[in-house]
């Protein structure tokens, strides 16, 4: 479901079927952003390309946990879901997550890890807010400058995509639901889950 009309599996041709395929062959389905991004199969695969370069210089765990930080601040559902199941593929637990989800205390994070999401959030949320004793206080966990700027890309670029999605009404794959009850309830921050259909970022 958009709020605008997408091509249907059956109908897309060119390169939004070569991306219907690659994408179903993937998830398993067919997911609701990609049907979404159909309009403009080279926009969507700059933003892969754009992506992976900037995820390919970061720590996984690291990576997921800016994106869901940015996700959250965005009120993005539909991010929050897709990356928080990655992290239940082995880096956290259904309830370490709702933990960091919610800022609990008792989340599994160290303190370098609360300065980068907190970063991450305040790169979303104001930029401009952002001044020379934030970018220090990164340094003082150990992290580069190199790293910080892979923050700062990682959070910004989940602008971009998180506002496509919910400005063009897509809404988080029926799949999610097969996530825990306190994962979902952590992760919907934003639009509900599709209620029939199927996908995942």
């Amino acid at each position: 479901m958009s709020f605008v009309d997408t091509p249907s599996e059956d109908g897309a041709q060119g390169r939004a079927a070569e991306m219907f395929a690659q994408s179903k062959a993937a998830n398993g389905y067919l997911p609701n952003m990609v049907k979404l991004f159909a309009h403009r199969p080279g926009v969507f695969e700059t933003w892969v390309a754009l992506n992976t370069a900037i995820k390919s210089n970061m720590d996984l765990r690291r990576y997921e946990l800016v994106t869901l930080a940015a996700a959250q601040e965005l009120k993005s559902s539909y991010c929050m879901l897709a990356h928080g199941k990655v992290m239940l593929g082995g880096m956290l637990s259904p309830e370490q997550l709702a933990l960091v989800v919610g800022g609990s205390d008792e989340s599994p994070l160290d303190e370098a890890e609360r300065a980068i999401m907190q970063f991450a959030s305040k790169v979303v949320r104001d930029a401009t807010s952002i001044d020379q004793s934030d970018v220090d206080g990164l340094r003082a966990f150990g992290l580069s400058d190199a790293e910080i700027f892979d923050v700062t890309t990682a959070a910004s670029v989940r602008c971009f995509f998180s506002k496509t999605l919910d400005a063009l009404g897509a809404l988080p794959d029926a799949a999610y639901a097969a996530l825990p009850e306190t994962v979902r309830d952590a992760l919907v921050v934003g639009r509900p889950i599709e209620t029939k259909g199927g996908g995942a970022v």
